[in-house]
């Protein structure tokens, strides 16, 4: 069932667990990702990065998310992810998306605020709940990552905004780890407080030990993406079947293997962030 950010989130409040948000790019990652959370009844958003609404793929694979949620016996919400502007925050809506990220992190303080309120305002009154961001998270590569969410920057923005779910930065980035993270989970605990409880989102989830994202979860941590680790599993599941001299040459056949690979990773994560068998 299609749901939206507010209810998919509310849901993990409600039960103290984590929502995985997986990256898709094709219909084999959506496939992969609905297979596994059916088997697993755990609610799941699906989530697109803007790029895609800007190519041709949107076209096709938007339609694709939408049918897959509204098909699917679990509750799955259809996610904008790094949302950089309204232009492409309406364009989504356009799509059919039933949750926004704004990440106006690049920008100021005063800038970052006074846009997402604007996208939160424009959200609300269609029922459409609104991820901020405060603190960039930005790639391993960034020098950004020192940059850490402070609590009290938090509270205001929180409170001038309306958004209903932050992500932070405690030691996240996207991309490949160039070495073990060390997540702040003092500071996730702060920020929590600081914010009235409000659900917090852990960005760049592929590569962070397990037990660092249950410490995560335990302060309020309410959502997790997942992006890297999805790319990953699907081009090995693609490897192994180009390998493998018997494979067929119908498409169809050939891409069942990377649907199991992304299923089996999917899974994984579904278990790792305890929503396994919370679907209602």
């Amino acid at each position: 069932m299609l749901v939206s950010l507010q209810e998919i989130i509310g849901m993990a409040e409600e039960g103290n667990y984590c929502i995985p948000a997986f990256n898709v790019y094709n219909v084999e990652t959506v496939m992969g990702i609905i297979k596994a959370a059916e088997e697993q009844k755990a609610p799941v958003i699906m989530q697109v990065y803007p790029r895609l609404l800007n190519e041709e793929v949107g076209y096709y694979l938007s339609p694709v998310v939408i049918a897959a949620a509204q098909k699917a016996s679990v509750p799955v919400c259809y996610h904008l992810d790094h949302g950089p502007s309204e232009s492409e925050v309406m364009k989504a809506l356009r799509w059919g998306a039933t949750g926004i990220m704004l990440d106006g992190s690049a920008h100021s303080f005063e800038e970052n605020v006074a846009l997402t309120k604007h996208i939160v305002d424009t959200c609300g009154a269609i029922g459409i709940g609104v991820e901020g961001e405060l603190g960039h998270v930005g790639s391993v590569n960034d020098d950004a990552m020192e940059e850490y969410t402070d609590p009290a920057e938090a509270a205001e923005f929180v409170k001038q905004t309306g958004v209903c779910c932050l992500a932070v930065l405690i030691g996240n980035a996207h991309g490949h780890y160039k070495k073990e993270p060390n997540l702040d989970i003092e500071r996730v605990k702060a920020i929590r407080e600081a914010t009235g409880g409000l659900p917090l989102v852990l960005h760049g989830g592929s590569g962070i030990p397990d037990a660092q994202v249950k410490a995560a979860i335990a302060a309020g941590v309410r959502k997790m993406n997942i992006g890297t680790d999805v790319c990953c599993a699907f081009a090995e599941g693609t490897k192994e079947t180009l390998e493998d001299p018997k494979r067929s040459l119908a498409i169809d056949v050939f891409m069942k293997h990377p649907i199991e690979t992304v299923k089996k990773l999917a899974v994984e994560k579904i278990k790792l962030v305890g929503a396994d068998g919370k679907a209602k």
